[in-house]
């Protein structure tokens, strides 16, 4: 039997992604050791890297919006750049099966009304609530007890209008309205700065994309880290644990035993000691860890309740970009069962054109890849002609699949949870504590949010290990 590799540091980060990466970056460049721990074979978690037609393409997190400082800040210190979301030309939609150029502009008139008249009365409703602490609202309680879906019951919204929501919350939530908590749907929109941002492309949340993919970014974020452990001379090291890798994959944490002064991280080849474990997987997967001792109650239903939604992508590649021939932009909502957003992440005019689409795991995880591909192309025809029959090569990637942590981008937060669960959501316990783009109070879920948790578990942490020297 192979004996654990022992290690002994400052901190312990569990999960090599953006958020993780960032706590690291941060807490090394303070002059503390840290190892980070990631299950799968790769960094990044829900950021990830696809092949299409030769191109790289993002399979997970894909867009920064101008506001997105601390991404911005950091994409520049590691040289990386952005490429602006393709957004010219018209729309298309599809309600019903009914196809119409200019997007919502193209619905009926009292249906664009009521879009407009639920959406003022839903920011209405957010711009009360507060970014910190949201669970002290005086009507957390009754907003949190129905879904997002009989909310817009009661309001008297229109067929279009609930198919309209619907389609942003299974792209946001990765589930339907009923599935999602009101009070989740406003927290989460406050946290992006309002619906206006929240959907918009040129100044808004989808405006700008990373050149060369968001895993890029990561990738070169981890090589910074093991760059801090190897050159830091701040902190004396001895030879061996210079040349140490600290971002250490295949090494998906099966225990966590904390002491009065110690924590102890244990894979099924490592044994990593340290003052402190910065723990990143979503509420969900903070289940599959067992603790010891046992966290408090609440933790556990925060676990159970906090459930991830499913959201899928596909990418379908052209010789050229061929909408752009009749006007439309590539972008494309639609009620499909299986189909129900686009958009054109082609490189450039010349070719190859990329449509990435997003895809309801409903009525795609379960099929096999040539159906799969089937249903994809067969709604890219309905929606933008018999050309999309055309495609010179094809990938997706369902995360309700994965095979490690699977999951949606966000907590589909269901009725009652938030304010049952919610103020456990980033309290430490004890040595441990609690990151996570859902944790953040501004840009919740986006990679952005991500950082600015990461930092703020790191600052928590130098806080704490300058309390003790």
């Amino acid at each position: 039997m192979t004996l654990p590799e022992k290690r002994t540091v400052d901190v312990v980060i569990v999960g090599a992604g953006l958020l993780g990466l960032t706590a690291a970056d941060q807490l090394t460049r303070n002059g503390y050791e840290v190892v980070v721990l990631e299950g799968r074979d790769r960094v990044g978690e829900r950021i990830r890297r696809a092949e299409v037609a030769g191109n790289s393409v993002d399979a997970g997190a894909t867009w920064v919006a101008p506001d997105h400082a601390a991404l911005r800040e950091l994409a520049a210190r590691l040289g990386i750049e952005f490429v602006a979301q393709f957004h010219q030309g018209k729309g298309v939609i599809s309600l019903g099966g009914k196809r119409r150029v200019e997007g919502l502009t193209a619905l009926a008139p009292w249906v664009m009304a009521d879009i407009a008249r639920v959406m003022s009365v839903l920011q209405k409703r957010v711009d009360d609530l507060p970014l910190e602490n949201p669970w002290t609202h005086p009507s957390a309680a009754r907003l949190d007890a129905m879904s997002f879906g009989e909310w817009l019951r009661r309001t008297r919204a229109l067929k279009g209008t609930r198919a309209f929501m619907n389609m942003i919350c299974t792209v946001h939530w990765g589930a339907p309205v009923g599935d999602v908590s009101l009070f989740n749907v406003m927290r989460y929109i406050k946290t992006l700065g309002g619906l206006e941002h929240m959907l918009a492309v040129e100044g808004g949340d989808q405006q700008d994309r990373i050149l060369g993919t968001a895993h890029g970014l990561v990738t070169a974020l981890a090589e910074t880290v093991d760059s801090h452990a190897r050159t830091d001379a701040s902190v004396e090291k001895s030879t061996a644990a210079i040349d140490t890798p600290r971002v250490l994959l295949d090494a998906p944490v099966e225990r966590i035993t904390t002491s009065e002064d110690r924590v102890t991280v244990e894979t099924g080849t490592h044994r990593i000691d340290g003052r402190y474990v910065i723990v990143t997987a979503s509420p969900m997967h903070r289940a599959t860890i067992e603790f010891s001792p046992a966290l408090p109650a609440q933790h556990y239903g925060l676990a159970r309740s906090w459930r991830l939604g499913a959201l899928s992508k596909a990418f379908v590649a052209y010789d050229r970009p061929f909408w752009r021939d009749d006007g439309l932009s590539g972008e494309g909502m639609s009620d499909d069962d299986t189909v129900f957003l686009t958009f054109d992440v082609s490189p450039g005019a010349a070719g190859p054109g990329i449509l990435m689409v997003f895809c309801d795991a409903r009525g795609f995880d379960a099929y096999t890849s040539f159906e799969r591909r089937r249903r994809v192309i067969g709604h890219l025809a309905h929606l933008y002609g018999e050309q999309a029959r055309d495609s010179i090569d094809y990938t997706d990637f369902s995360w309700g699949n994965d095979t490690f942590a699977p999951g949606g981008p966000n907590p589909a937060v269901g009725p009652k949870a938030w304010t049952a669960f919610g103020p456990y959501l980033r309290e430490p316990v004890g040595r441990i504590h609690w990151a996570g783009s859902e944790t953040a109070g501004r840009f919740s879920g986006t990679m952005n949010g991500a950082i600015l948790s990461g930092q703020r578990a790191a600052t928590e942490l130098v806080t704490r290990l300058e309390g003790e020297k």
